[in-house]
């Protein structure tokens, strides 16, 4: 009942036969006329494209007699001779085929190459036909590599493969290489129709389409399915039938999806998807017919020539592609690629196909979108000028527009003149203000620090540039020198003729220290430094030490048969996993019997990790009261009033 496989019985038998390899055909005939024959040819493509049907007419070419017993080397084997016939049916001694990915030893190789030296039996050229050739192993290449660079002139070898890239470069160099080529749907279509009418077969053409199209460029794999489709309709090819074969789509479910992304439906959406799901058809395969529809409209858009007139599917394409922007067809294109892959890691493959027409649907125009709501931005100035906060709306008015984006320009605002070195005045000068929200029509004001807070809007992460760079380095070197010397004289409590508060100087250098004063929540208990003590003795390493840094020690009892250890971490990521287990292990082996391990989630507050950062903490507020103590930086102050601390600039030793 095998020979019967439409896949066997319809194999090409000579060269005017194949189909979809004109280039493969035309390169050995014309070696075979004229007598320029490689002894070496390499034949790569997926499954199905004709690699061993292309070796055994080869092979038929060597060795074909005619149908006379006087012919020779030809292009047109005769297919009558005793030759011929016997390469068809397999049991030529003179042509050996072999697997190399079941035979791919050098023992094997190194078998069938000491046959080489023989002359051929019965026929005029040796053939000997490697097939999955990059399943051999690299000794097995090494072993054929001299027989296949210098072979006898009665040996031909033909090599076949699914990866070359797998071939060592050694072997490609000495064989002609020929890359076979997949079939495009509508050749397979061509082909399946004259297979099916020499059968006499009924076959509807949505039939044979659906078929040609789910062989992906295999002709093998066409007659497979045509078989199976034969067989599934009782001898007859019906669209509906072959549909329901090929678990495909139907049609009218994947034009409903693209119509409610198009009507930004999202109910819809979900409805075609649960129905999808309730008629029993897979998602991946929705989401394939997906992507070739879009590919349709997209080449409707582009190029409506090149769709083919007798498809059904190229007037619903042209119809759908004119309610999708280019740019948004590509875009749905591109997710529905990228959400294939991500339907494996859905927990359900239809809530993956929903979360991914969902996406399509949020990419989808809605609209204006509602601008964000006004933010507050902290202005930062100098110690002891007050710190003002500008509302700064994300959709301004069209009167207030003008005048913030006013503000925003700073080399706008007219120069101010340079202010002269502060000396003791007669009369004390005004605090300066917090400074309202800029006007619509913003003017030079005479006092120069409310100026320059309303003509800077600053955002949250921003430092003025007289705060940050040096007055050699600010943009605007004028203007920025005056403002940093007009914000000066208002923080200077002398320049108002006052005498500073005693507390005052230490405010402001504690603004400028290089780490934050603030000390780690820690709150020191009896078992948290006893674990403490314990942890350097452990040796723990890893996930274990991690666990162990980052635990509050809640019991630690040191029993004579048993220890009991109950600790507290604040990440439930820390209780999951080998880390446990891991720092039980190096518990039972420092105490030398059982050990009791408990681990449970809760606030931290006295944790081997906390009492580190509390160390360095204090280490690091003695290194800056140390270094505000010292003479040098008095010395500083003393000549230069602007003198400050860079952050982060101090490390304790």
């Amino acid at each position: 009942m095998s020979a019967h496989v439409l896949a066997r019985r319809y194999r090409p038998r000579r060269f005017d036969e194949l189909v979809g390899q004109d280039h493969v055909v035309q390169a050995l005939g014309n070696a075979l006329r004229t007598g320029r024959l490689h002894h070496a040819y390499l034949f790569t493509g997926t499954r199905g494209v004709g690699k061993t049907t292309i070796s055994r007419i080869l092979a038929k070419s060597l060795n074909c007699m005619g149908a006379d017993g006087q012919g020779g080397v030809t292009d047109q084997p005769c297919g009558v001779c005793a030759a011929c016939r016997d390469i068809d049916a397999g049991r030529f001694v003179d042509y050996i085929e072999l697997d190399a990915a079941s035979n791919r030893g050098v023992d094997e190789i190194s078998q069938l190459l000491d046959q080489a030296v023989y002359k051929p039996v019965v026929g005029r050229t040796k053939v000997y036909m490697i097939d999955e050739v990059h399943m051999l192993s690299t000794h097995a290449f090494n072993a054929m590599l001299k027989t296949l660079e210098e072979p006898p002139e009665y040996l031909k070898f033909v090599l076949a493969t699914t990866d070359p890239q797998k071939v060592p470069v050694t072997v490609l160099s000495r064989c002609l290489q020929f890359n076979l080529r997949p079939m495009p749907p509508a050749l397979v279509q061509q082909h399946l129709g004259a297979v099916l009418a020499a059968e006499r077969i009924d076959a509807e053409a949505g039939a044979l389409r659906l078929l040609s199209r789910a062989a992906r460029g295999s002709m093998r794999d066409a007659l497979s399915l045509t078989d199976q489709a034969i067989a599934f309709g009782a001898g007859q090819l019906r669209e509906a039938e072959v549909l329901r074969m090929l678990g495909s789509t139907p049609r009218a479910h994947v034009l409903a999806l693209l119509d409610a992304v198009s009507a930004a439906s999202g109910p819809a959406l979900v409805a075609q998807v649960q129905a999808l799901q309730a008629e029993g058809h897979s998602a991946l395969g929705a989401v394939d017919e997906l992507a070739r529809w879009l590919q349709l409209m997209a080449l409707a858009q582009a190029a409506p020539e090149a769709l083919d007139p007798a498809d059904p599917d190229t007037a619903d394409a042209l119809s759908r592609s004119a309610q999708w922007p280019a740019d948004e067809l590509q875009l749905a294109y591109s997710l529905c690629l990228h959400g294939r892959a991500e339907l494996a890691l859905a927990p359900d493959e239809f809530a993956g196909l929903t979360m991914l027409v969902l996406r399509l649907l949020a990419f989808r125009p809605q609209g204006e979108a509602a601008p964000p709501p006004a933010r507050q931005a902290p202005l930062r100035a100098s110690p002891g000028v007050a710190q003002a906060h500008v509302a700064v709306p994300a959709a301004a008015s069209p009167v207030a527009a003008p005048a913030v984006a006013a503000a925003r320009e700073i080399p706008r605002v007219e120069p101010v003149a340079p202010i002269a070195p502060v000396r003791p005045v007669q009369a004390p000068a005004p605090r300066p203000q917090p400074v309202p929200a800029p006007a619509p029509t913003p003017a030079p004001s005479p006092s120069v620090p409310q100026a320059a807070l309303a003509a800077v809007d600053v955002a949250d992460d921003e430092v003025p540039p007289w705060l940050d760079l040096p007055p050699e380095e600010a943009e605007g070197p004028d203007l920025a020198a005056d403002v940093e010397l007009a914000l000066e004289t208002a923080a200077l409590p002398e320049a108002r003729g006052q005498e500073a508060p005693a507390d005052e100087a230490p405010q402001a250098r504690e603004a400028l220290r290089s780490t934050p004063a603030s000390a780690a929540t820690l709150q020191p208990t009896a078992q948290g430094e006893a674990w403490a003590a314990l942890l350097p003795q452990l040796g723990a390493t890893a996930l274990a030490r991690t666990l162990a840094l980052q635990a509050q020690c809640l019991v630690l009892e040191a029993g004579e048969a048993q220890w009991r250890v109950t600790l507290q971490v604040a990440s439930e990521a820390l209780r999951a996993g080998p880390a446990v287990a891991k720092l039980q292990a190096v518990l039972e082996q420092h105490a030398g019997k059982p050990v009791q391990l408990q681990v449970q989630a809760g606030a931290v507050t006295d944790s081997p990790a906390l009492r580190d950062a509390a160390a360095a903490q204090a280490r690091q507020a003695a290194a800056e009261a140390e270094l505000e103590q010292s003479p040098e930086l008095a010395a500083l102050r003393r000549h230069f009033d602007t003198t400050r601390i860079a952050a982060g600039s101090i490390q304790p030793v």
